[in-house]
């Protein structure tokens, strides 16, 4: 078998682990944060960070177009010269904290990405999302790491292999985000 073959082998296998019931607890903590009018907070460090920037695209502009209403919804990575200003003065652990305490409000969905489960800013956010009140869900990789530990629910991608919890994560959104897109349509 070529690595190609193997690798998209292995994607399907982890698809296949996929809780389905996982990801309709986060379908519907989008959709009651559409309904209420609450904020959706994301965030991750690296390919993470660029899956909860995507993601955002698709959470607030297309749901807007088709709800006549957009999902408000922030990337908490998406600003770097907040979060550098904040690894500068205080360390990279605290880069995330600080925008929980300025935008999340009880009520509020704060959904965390780690591959590893284990990034301490991510880690540090969920927490304090936790102490204001905020609903959180994780998506991790390898075995949930701290980040299962600290969300109040988490989806856990159960492999070793960096790239395909990744492609797994951004998956996991899309259907998310297409599930609601479905429900909230011409609402």
């Amino acid at each position: 078998m070529s690595f190609i073959s193997n690798y998209f082998s292995r994607v399907k296998e982890l698809l296949d682990t996929v809780v389905e019931s996982d990801i309709e607890k986060l379908v519907s903590a989008l959709e009651d944060s559409w309904r209420k009018d609450r904020r959706v907070l994301i965030m991750g460090n690296g390919g993470s960070s660029a899956t909860a920037s995507h993601i955002v695209n698709d959470l607030q502009k297309c749901i807007h177009l088709e709800a006549g209403r957009p999902l408000k919804t922030l990337c908490l990575s998406d600003c770097t010269p907040l979060m550098m200003a904040w690894a500068n003065d205080t360390e990279f652990e605290n880069v995330f904290s600080p925008q929980i305490e300025c935008w999340a409000e009880a009520g509020d969905l704060v959904i965390g990405i780690s591959g590893s489960g284990n990034s301490m800013n991510v880690i540090n956010a969920m927490e304090s999302a936790n102490r204001r009140g905020a609903i959180t869900i994780g998506l991790a990789g390898y075995q949930g790491g701290k980040l299962a530990q600290v969300s109040k629910e988490c989806i856990v991608v159960r492999s070793d292999n960096m790239q395909q919890i990744e492609d797994l994560h951004m998956i996991i959104l899309h259907v998310a985000f297409s599930a609601l897109r479905e429900r909230v349509k011409n609402a």
